[in-house]
């Protein structure tokens, strides 16, 4: 997928909206699912995964672990401990690690992890159906773990209090770093994804893990855009997480993001097709429905594309719906249009051909324009 914007290839729930996505893996599986919906997608990798494999940090946790055995080990991503895994062999140290692995007892995080772990030959002790580490936390914590020592495959995003709340209760902890988490080589994307937002040309921005969500920050507070970002995030942009360990980052700025019930990619972008709808501001006008969105208008549920001049136009008449805006109003809401007046009336003119219904609009000789709301509701949007 390019970091370009791609248009929708069909009328589907997201068609008219733009979605950024800043993941790094999986990010063409999440920017397939957002334009067969009919979404269009921004795709700006916030980060870039660096496996350790000659990482003298493995190497020496996977000694560690061979020489003293732990008791437990908690595996928390199947690409981590398959990563693991190849480390080892590519070490010699495979057969090693696996026969350690099979005295233990292993913890899996979810689904996912529990099918790299069998995967490898081995079988996990227990995984949470919640796919929680606060679960599993509870679990070793019920068991008790003053004196025992507890392997923790890290995988890059913060594990709040997990480590300390082992080490509370008198446990040895061992880091087992796998990868670890970079800026992306190229900050074009980045920049381009976070501009887009600033300018509110994007509907909503997906994470799918927290250092995702913390790498824009720091690039945002880096140029100087970060009270610029996080106002577009409250208020216009909708920030949508993957689960609750992603938002975290995002939450210690304030700024509430949605989440779906099921920490996967799928219901991610279910969450999003009801949300941004439900978002859309829907008028009657001139006895049709208009349903404005991101850069595209539903007429009657036939799709407009919109140019950005047009839209900002169509967002300022819809601010006062039925009331004349005067043109040195939508004058200042055109971007880059300076003082000319005449700028409004080209704006306008592409306006109505993109709408393809020209009288929805209603010029008012020597005032400016509105939105010709049908009658019925005039009284409703005057109060």
């Amino acid at each position: 997928m390019h970091d370009e914007q791609q248009r929708p290839a069909e009328h589907g729930p997201l068609a008219g909206f733009t979605v950024g996505v800043t993941a790094a893996r999986r990010a063409d599986e999440l920017g397939a699912l957002l334009q067969r919906r009919g979404a269009s997608v921004l795709h700006a990798p916030a980060l870039r995964i660096v496996p350790l494999a000659d990482d003298s940090e493995l190497l020496d946790a996977t000694k560690n672990l061979l020489d003293q055995a732990p008791d437990v080990v908690v595996a928390t991503t199947a690409i981590g401990f398959r990563g693991w895994i190849e480390a080892a062999d590519g070490w010699g140290l495979g057969e090693a690690l696996l026969g350690r692995l099979r005295e233990v007892e292993v913890l899996a995080r979810g689904p996912k992890v529990k099918g790299a772990i069998r995967a490898a030959g081995l079988t996990e002790e227990w995984s949470p159906s919640s796919e929680s580490m606060a679960e599993v936390l509870d679990r070793l914590l019920e068991e008790g773990v003053e004196g025992r020592r507890i392997a923790v495959q890290l995988h890059g995003e913060p594990l709040p209090g997990f480590v300390e709340s082992l080490r509370a209760g008198g446990a040895e902890v061992v880091g087992v770093p796998v990868y670890r988490w970079m800026p992306p080589e190229d900050l074009g994307p980045v920049d381009r994804l976070l501009d887009a937002t600033v300018a509110r040309s994007l509907d909503a921005v997906t994470f799918t893990s927290a250092p995702a969500a913390a790498s824009l920050l720091s690039r945002a507070e880096d140029r100087g855009l970060l009270p610029d970002l996080l106002a577009a995030l409250h208020h216009d942009v909708l920030p949508a997480c993957v689960g609750p360990v992603t938002a975290l980052p995002l939450q210690g700025r304030g700024v509430d993001t949605v989440q779906p019930e099921r920490f996967r990619l799928g219901p991610l972008v279910q969450l999003l097709c009801q949300e941004l709808p439900g978002r859309a501001r829907t008028l009657p006008v001139a006895g049709h429905r208009i349903e404005i969105r991101g850069h595209a208008v539903l007429v009657d549920d036939d799709l407009r594309p919109v140019p950005p001049a047009g839209m900002s136009l169509l967002r300022a008449l819809c601010r006062q719906p039925g009331w004349v805006v005067s043109r040195a109003e939508l004058l200042r809401a055109l971007p880059g249009a300076g003082r000319d007046e005449h700028a409004v009336e080209t704006a306008m003119a592409r306006l109505r051909t993109a709408l393809g219904v020209p009288k929805l609009i209603q010029t008012v000789v020597k005032r400016g324009y509105r939105l010709a709301l049908d009658p019925a509701s005039d009284a409703k949007y005057a109060e």
